[in-house]
């Protein structure tokens, strides 16, 4: 990674390869088998070809600005091209200060009509969520929505009944036994889906079919060949009202493809992904590493024979 993001310094994961191609299989390291099952599912669909046809051919996405300083917020902003920002906030041992000057510097690099969204990944209790929200809001001069102030779906539910901003689920989807819960708690405005932790792409196409709500689809920190995954989501779906999360290549200092996905004037092109072998070499991972993973996948893989017996 070049910045730290989501407490992690370097990703790792996963190529699986097949009749179509690759897929990318990278789970965090500290999600249990039942949790990294439909990560692998979106990687065997994604080896297989098992995609639907795209109705765009190219799909808008933000830059998503991690927890650096205002300086460097407004850097990555300006570097990207791209007219919506999402900004991570409510980091451990961060102030909501640090995230105010965060936002004003981001909107600043933006100009007054690009849209701003915020990412909290659960971290706020209710009351927090509300205050902070107003607090942010003004300092944003406007926020598109808020991403998981809260851990719960009750939790989002209350916020959303007590502010204007609107409120997005992520967690409150990908990581729940009941996706919809959501939607019946009228609990959100907006659904991140992400498409390893959801089974793929065939697999989210029919979750935003049936959640009801707008749908914003976001990557998981993956290569390009997993954000290719993402960018076949976004161009396969009906309605896609919100710039997509998927501009995170960038975030990694180097890729496994000849040509990562990067974005140009804020949008991701819908095209193949080829692996490169060069790439491959200089980022094998190192025998323990490797041993890791393939205890890994054969625990996910006895996991879903058992529950198929």
């Amino acid at each position: 990674m070049r910045t730290r993001f989501r407490g992690i310094t370097a990703r790792e994961g996963v190529l699986l390869g097949g009749d179509a191609g690759w897929g990318e299989w990278s789970p965090f390291l500290e999600y249990p088998p039942e949790v990294a099952e439909p990560w692998l599912r979106c990687a065997e669909e994604a080896a297989s070809g098992d995609w639907p046809a795209p109705v765009r051919d190219a799909v808008p996405v933000n830059v998503t600005v991690p927890v650096v300083s205002p300086e460097r917020a407004a850097e990555l902003v300006a570097a990207s091209g791209c007219g919506t920002a999402k900004v991570k906030v409510a980091d451990p041992g961060v102030s909501l200060g640090d995230d105010q000057a965060r936002l004003e510097a981001v909107r600043d690099a933006l100009g007054p009509s690009g849209r701003i969204r915020i990412d909290v990944n659960g971290l706020w209790s209710v009351d927090q969520a509300v205050a902070s929200i107003v607090v942010l809001d003004r300092a944003a001069r406007g926020l598109e929505y808020v991403e998981q102030p809260c851990a719960t779906v009750e939790e989002l539910a209350t916020v959303r009944s007590k502010v204007s901003v609107p409120i997005a689920a992520d967690e409150s989807i990908r990581r729940a036994e009941d996706p919809y819960r959501v939607r019946d708690l009228a609990a959100a405005d907006v659904a991140v889906l992400k498409v390893q932790p959801l089974g793929g792409v065939r697999s989210c196409l029919r979750i935003a079919e049936e959640i009801g709500l707008p749908v914003v689809v976001s990557s998981a920190l993956e290569t390009s060949v997993g954000i290719a995954a993402g960018v076949a989501l976004a161009a396969a779906l009906p309605e896609l009202p919100f710039a997509c999360g998927l501009a995170t290549v960038a975030l990694l200092t180097d890729d496994v493809v000849a040509e990562p996905l990067l974005p140009v004037d804020g949008m991701l092109p819908v095209r193949p992904v080829v692996v490169d072998p060069a790439a491959l070499d200089r980022l094998a991972a190192p025998a323990d590493r490797a041993e890791h993973w393939s205890t890994r996948l054969a625990e996910v893989r006895a996991v879903r024979q058992d529950r198929s017996s």
